[in-house]
């Protein structure tokens, strides 16, 4: 499908209309031996834009990320980051993960979590440490962990981790930032507090968003376009145009019924048809009017 310029915010803010693009998938392809998860993908995403990347399971959506990480290579087409490949670009990518088993990084403090994304990857001279103390100190104050900026991770609860893996992510400033599933197992309080760090930081410093969700309500009245993986291809545009009931059928190869009923759209599966969603969903999301 054909990317959709954004258009979900005023003209005086088009963070995602301006700017050469800073991801460029052409025709791309991703496949794991016989079967291939997504192809043919043209997707441009620029410099302060928020698009939301949805999906069912095994749609692809992690593996989306792990190819921007550049962990994963394409089977078929072009990918760039910042005009590069995503390994050469890396240093300008931000990563924030879903909540993860801790058994390796449950003694560690937040803020050695934090200092890992300053220079766990340098190799030669280290930083001078009050220069990189003064940095964390700095990056955890901006997400609102210097509270326990001394506490080991396996004593947070899984929203003050979140927090501190977003301090983690913008510890180098970066300008693409991917969010695989960030507010999974959080509550709705520290979901939303997950998702206005983010935004936060996109506004403030023209940074990219890509955020991988399940559920879309959370951050529906930031996203400026949603990337849509299914069985029956892919679609990309905003909200509006694609969360609904004729391209959601389109995708899924069965009727899906989305309706807005005050000031929220809900999106019902087909549950008997294996084409389809693999179980009846009522997925709630508000909407603008």
């Amino acid at each position: 499908m054909t990317s959709v310029p954004p258009a979900r915010r005023g003209a005086s803010d088009d963070r995602g209309g301006a700017g050469a693009p800073v991801i460029a998938l052409r025709a791309a392809s991703l496949s794991y031996g016989p079967r291939t998860v997504w192809q043919g993908l043209d997707l441009d995403v620029r410099p302060g834009e928020f698009l939301a990347v949805l999906g069912p399971n095994g749609s692809g959506k992690s593996s989306l990320v792990r190819a921007l990480l550049g962990l994963r290579s394409l089977s078929a087409g072009t990918l760039t980051v910042l005009g590069r490949s995503p390994r050469e670009a890396a240093r300008h990518i931000g990563y924030i993960p879903q909540q993860a088993e801790l058994s390796a990084q449950a003694l560690l403090r937040a803020r050695d979590l934090v200092r890992f994304g300053i220079d766990g990857h340098r190799f030669g001279p280290v930083r001078r440490r009050a220069a990189v103390r003064r940095q964390v100190n700095d990056v955890l104050a901006a997400v609102g962990a210097s509270a326990y900026a001394d506490v080991p991770l396996g004593m947070l609860s899984g929203g003050e981790r979140q927090r501190v893996r977003i301090a983690q992510a913008l510890a180098t400033d970066p300008r693409v930032l991917l969010c695989d599933e960030p507010l999974a197992s959080l509550d709705l309080h520290h979901q939303r507090a997950v998702t206005e760090l983010v935004d936060a930081r996109r506004r403030s410093h023209d940074t990219a968003v890509v955020f991988v969700t399940h559920e879309i309500n959370p951050v529906l009245d930031l996203v400026d376009r949603v990337l849509y993986l299914a069985p029956g291809g892919h679609r990309v545009g905003t909200p509006e145009e694609v969360l609904t009931s004729d391209s959601l059928s389109r995708l899924y190869r069965t009727q899906v019924d989305v309706v807005r009923v005050r000031g929220r759209v809900v999106v019902v599966g087909t549950p008997d048809d294996p084409a389809g969603p693999a179980h009846r969903t009522e997925t709630k999301a508000e909407v603008r009017p």
